[in-house]
């Protein structure tokens, strides 16, 4: 049995305020040996070459590390490996090749492992360049990648000591050269000259200006060359492509702005926040929000990108980015509901204060509906992102979440009247799949005998990370030490609390039952259906069930526009074009029962035939789960143009070839269940549409509140516009 294990790290953009040319100074005191790092026990050189012009200098060296293992664990290796009772594992052995390009002023290094080489690969790359912006700066990356393919039964193990010890050497890296630029310092070395052509390439580059002594000009291998950042604009190996520096982290900034992390949560970070950039080019969400999914996850990436790409969405098919401009309270909430924002605690936390026992929930459900109060509290959520924003720009420390004081004087049976309970949980359950990790604390404070049977029915449905955060004092627990004076000012706690800070959180009291809405309107309450007149449709895609939608198209030069995301699934895009009008069916044979179908339109018929009845627009665009996709497409006919989406499959395989193992499994993966999409679309005139916008772009979705400053990318595909 063959286990194989894959772990990968990417590193932020580490910063050094001194040139290059005296970073790499200090680097240099790194070898043969560096008592700062006790896992180095030494190096040889192997093999070493300079370029003519001495721009490029290349070392290839065998490094040779202690590691921290087991005694177990390296005498069974080296029995396994060497069949040899008496061997045994001590060091580890890796080949370094370092690159340097002193006319870039880039340093490319490269390592790999020697000893168990054909059961362990480790594979790290790391770059050292000139600041893009200060040309004064270095900077500092670093990828790795460890694939375990076998290790006599200790795979697992050998896992986390490889990881614990790579994890902790990373920060060591920098101070060590920290270590040596201050020792540089202290021997009065504070200025290197930079790398000048020698006089005679310098006339032979006068004499012929359009060749030149630089790296283009030599033999090396495709990894010899600088990696990111270079000034001068030469490449990057397409193996090591990456992001445009814009669109990079750096340590520094992670600091401030998100706290302090792990080297794991950072490459956490970065490597789903490269995701979403290759997915959903130009609309992005912050770095912190990126960060709250990672955490609500425990930083397992596969689950938090789950979590975050339904989250978004849900955003999207809801207009979610919005609230804050378009709601506008019922004046009966702004006057019932007993809840608000309340300066911030001693964290600098925003404070949300809400008087819950003063609440008549069950008026306000009855008068009101769910609908409106899971507005309300949605607006609420995305207020208290931005006060943390605000607030992280004020303290000039990182603030990712808010505080909520919750007062339950008052409270009594009638706040557990069944349809309040139940409305209650389904925005609970609403708030912890779109706003994990948003709250810092919940102090509950005036707790009644009656509040342990409310905790029962709804902790269940509270996250067991958010459950930690809650704080429960009875009676008058809450006043002296240890109690809202540990957390919240003195001179902020309401004055209801005995403090002396007037709070204008409205005061609550029973919902007039005048105001009740009629039965009808209360069935039509029932559930949760936030914005009825939300622009996107949603679609399943089963096998043998596509979904097609039809645009008629009077005149010529017309454009159709569409955004969709996909949810579940993976499936192929299509655009064709008829001069007849299609019908609409459901053909429910193929389906596994009608109510499956849902949601689920088929137009063109099977007697048509492609190329006779019918003409394909575009080529298929398949089409991964958690995906946003965005296109447009220039009409050239009238007639009828008709959108699909088919679950992908594996392509037919001929007579003489065998089906690949990864299509077969993905057919049996997604045989069982159907393809869920959410997608909008539009007509445009072409003198209303701006050929180098996306449907995107050309409508009203995109994540206003959310979206770091990316760049949008579209890709050209003959009439039309297509964009990830």
């Amino acid at each position: 049995c063959v286990v194989k294990m894959v772990q990968k790290y990417q590193s932020p953009v580490r910063v050094y305020k001194y040139p290059f040319e005296l970073v790499m100074a200090a680097y240099e005191k790194r070898f043969p040996t560096c008592p700062e790092i006790p896992v180095f026990l030494g190096s040889e050189i192997l093999h070493e070459s300079r370029s003519d012009d001495g721009a490029i200098h290349i070392i290839e060296r065998s490094c040779k590390l202690n590691v921290d293992a087991p005694r177990l664990l390296k005498k069974a290796s080296g029995t396994q490996e060497a069949e040899n009772p008496g061997f045994w594992v001590e060091y580890v052995f890796f080949i370094q090749k370092n690159t340097v390009n002193w006319k870039e002023r880039t340093l490319r290094i490269e390592a790999h492992n020697e000893t168990f080489a054909n059961r362990v690969v480790v594979l790290e790359t790391c770059s050292y360049s000139v600041h893009p912006e200060n040309e004064e700066w270095t900077c500092f990356e670093q990828s790795a990648s460890l694939d375990i393919k076998s290790f006599f039964g200790f795979e697992s193990t050998v896992e986390k000591i490889a990881m614990k010890q790579y994890t902790s050497n990373i920060k060591r890296g920098k101070e060590v050269i920290e270590h040596y630029l201050k020792e540089l310092i202290s021997q009065g070395i504070t200025f290197i000259p930079r790398w000048t052509p020698p006089p005679v390439c310098r006339q032979k580059d006068e004499q012929t200006p359009a060749v030149g002594h630089d790296a283009d000009d030599l033999p090396l291998e495709s990894g010899a060359r600088g990696t990111t950042k270079e000034q001068t604009g030469s490449s990057c190996p397409p193996a090591e492509a990456v992001s445009p520096d814009a669109d990079k982290l750096d340590a520094d900034y992670i600091e401030r702005y998100l706290g302090q992390l792990t080297p794991m949560q950072e490459s956490c970070l970065i490597r789903l926040r490269q995701w979403l950039q290759e997915t959903h080019k130009g609309k992005i969400p912050k770095d912190e929000h990126i960060l709250r999914f990672l955490r609500a996850r425990d930083f397992n990436i596969d689950k938090a990108r789950e979590m975050l790409c339904q989250s978004l969405s849900w955003r999207k098919q809801y207009q979610v980015d919005y609230i804050l401009q378009s709601w506008r309270p019922p004046a009966l909430l702004d006057e019932y509901y007993t809840g608000g924002w309340h300066y911030q605690d001693k964290d600098g936390r925003p404070l949300y204060i809400l008087r819950l026992g003063q609440m008549d929930t069950k008026g306000l459900v009855k008068a009101l509906g769910e609908e409106s109060l899971l507005r309300h509290v949605l607006s609420i959520n995305e207020e208290g992102q931005k006060r943390c924003e605000e607030n992280t720009n004020i303290f000039g420390r990182p603030i990712t979440s808010w505080t909520c004081l919750v007062d339950l004087e008052g409270l009594n049976m009638r706040h557990l009247w069944r349809p309040g309970v139940k409305a209650l949980l389904r925005i609970i359950e609403v708030v912890e799949d779109n706003y994990p990790e948003t709250l810092g604390r919940l102090l509950i404070v005036r707790a009644p005998r009656v509040f342990p049977v409310l905790w029962t029915l709804v902790s269940p449905f509270i996250n067991e990370n958010t459950r930690q955060k809650f704080l429960i004092y009875s009676g008058n627990n809450y006043q002296g030490p240890g109690g809202l004076v540990d957390y919240v000012d003195k001179d902020v706690i309401p004055d209801f609390l005995g403090g002396d800070c007037m709070c204008t959180v409205p005061e609550g009291g029973l919902v007039p039952k005048s105001l009740y809405q009629t039965e009808e309107e209360t069935e039509n309450s029932d559930h949760i259906r936030l914005w009825t007149e939300t622009i996107y449709h949603s679609a399943s895609v089963l096998k043998g069930a596509p979904h097609e939608i039809v645009v008629e198209i009077l005149e010529g030069e017309s454009v159709i526009t569409w955004d969709f995301d996909i949810l579940k699934g993976d499936v192929v895009f299509s655009l064709f074009h008829s001069k007849r009008a299609p019908e609409t069916s459901h053909k429910e044979a193929t389906l596994p029962s009608t109510s499956a179908a849902g949601d689920n339109m088929q137009l063109i018929d099977k007697t048509w035939v492609l190329g006779v009845d019918y003409s394909r627009m575009e080529s298929p665009l398949v089409c991964r789960e958690g995906e946003s996709i965005q296109g447009s497409h220039v009409t050239r006919w009238p007639g009828f143009y008709i959108l699909q989406w088919k679950m992908h499959g594996p392509l037919p395989c001929s007579g003489t070839s065998l089906p690949r193992v990864d299509d077969v499994l993905a057919s049996l993966q997604v045989s069982s269940h159907k393809c869920k999409l959410i997608y909008y679309y539009e007509v445009l005139a072409s003198k209303d549409f701006r050929g180098s916008m996306s449907s995107l772009e050309s409508c009203n979705s995109g994540f206003s509140q959310l979206s770091g400053a990316t760049t949008s990318s579209s890709q050209s595909q003959s009439s039309s516009h297509l964009s990830r």
